[in-house]
């Protein structure tokens, strides 16, 4: 039961989106954000009903130099299997249907609500991607930077540590999207991405118990994601962002981190490097420096897109400045 005017839009919201023409206005989205990761994030059917199943191997044959007169010992190899979880994202719009004909405008005051519930949602799962953590959210599904916070572990080898040790850190992650290394996944028999379904004419309940007809959609993304090879993925933490200098003359070498990342994965075709805007500004302005030969501005599709070697650098705002040192 939702209360009206918290969850459910009103008189004042309609009226709010009107122009003097009395006309849907277009709403300025200030709250939008850029996370270019859902641009690069392939995806592929799950082989599980709520996710994703990879055999994973983790030993091979060596091999035996025989002598004369000796034999040789049996070998196998050996695999793992590990299973990634989708989550279910979820989300109603609803507005009173007597309000929206006060103008007779509800295709476009519905398309307007539609972005933002498009923008939101968005928004969450790319968050998701990178600090999901189903030890603590069991519902939602394992993004990247749980995944890669251990430096004793098996992928340890893949934490650069951006040698911070304030309370404002950052991370830079370098994704190599693919079919056997990283991609998302969306549960078997289900369709990929955010699908949003009008509902139509519906009864409508407030605070009280009262009913009245309201116009209702429905906003659905099953998702998650799967690490396949973490050999695919280097993550580069620490990075403290108020020792960041564009000279490196203090702080994190950026350019430094980011070529030990680049020579990690076994290739990097389908490579992006993620990072938020406060880094990428910086690696902007490193292209001004003389000393600098690895950055670049390229021009892809009439855009100015910004390189590192040939992988693009993307900006992600769901990453922040306020990250837990990993030790």
């Amino acid at each position: 039961m939702s209360t009206v005017g918290a969850n459910s839009a009103t008189l004042k919201d309609i009226a709010s989106r009107l122009d003097e023409d009395n006309k849907v206005a277009k709403v300025i989205e200030i709250l939008a954000q850029n996370n270019e990761i859902l641009d690069d994030m392939k995806f592929m059917e799950g082989n599980l009903a709520t996710g994703h199943k990879t055999t994973i191997r983790t030993g091979i044959p060596a091999g035996t130099w025989r002598k004369l007169n000796y034999g040789v010992t049996q070998e196998k190899s050996t695999t793992a299997q590990v299973t990634d979880t989708c989550g279910m994202l979820e989300s109603y719009s609803k507005v009173d249907k007597a309000l929206v004909e006060l103008n007779g405008n509800e295709s476009e005051f519905r398309a307007s609500e539609d972005v933002a519930f498009i923008e939101g949602l968005s928004q969450t799962f790319a968050d998701i991607v990178f600090h999901g953590d189903t030890s603590l959210n069991p519902e939602r599904f394992m993004g990247l930077e749980p995944r890669y916070s251990d430096t004793t572990a098996e992928n340890g080898e893949n934490i650069i540590l951006g040698g911070g040790s304030g309370a404002d850190n950052a991370s830079i992650y370098l994704v190599v999207w693919g079919d056997q290394s990283v991609h998302g996944i969306y549960p078997r028999g289900s369709v990929a991405g955010l699908k949003h379904t009008d509902l139509g004419e519906s009864t409508l309940t407030d605070a009280a118990g009262g009913e009245y007809q309201g116009l209702r959609t429905h906003y659905k993304w099953d998702g998650g994601l799967t690490v396949k090879n973490w050999k695919y993925v280097v993550r580069i933490p620490n990075i403290d962002i108020s020792d960041l200098t564009k000279d490196a003359a203090t702080g994190a070498d950026l350019v430094d981190l980011i070529t030990q990342a680049l020579e990690l994965p076994p290739n990097l075709n389908g490579a992006a490097i993620y990072c938020n805007k406060t880094i990428r500004s910086m690696l902007r302005r490193q292209i001004k420096n003389s000393n600098n030969v690895h950055l670049s501005l390229d021009e892809v599709a009439g855009k100015k897109v910004l390189s590192f070697d040939g992988v693009p650098v993307r900006r992600c705002d769901v990453l922040t400045n306020a990250e837990s040192l990993v030790a």
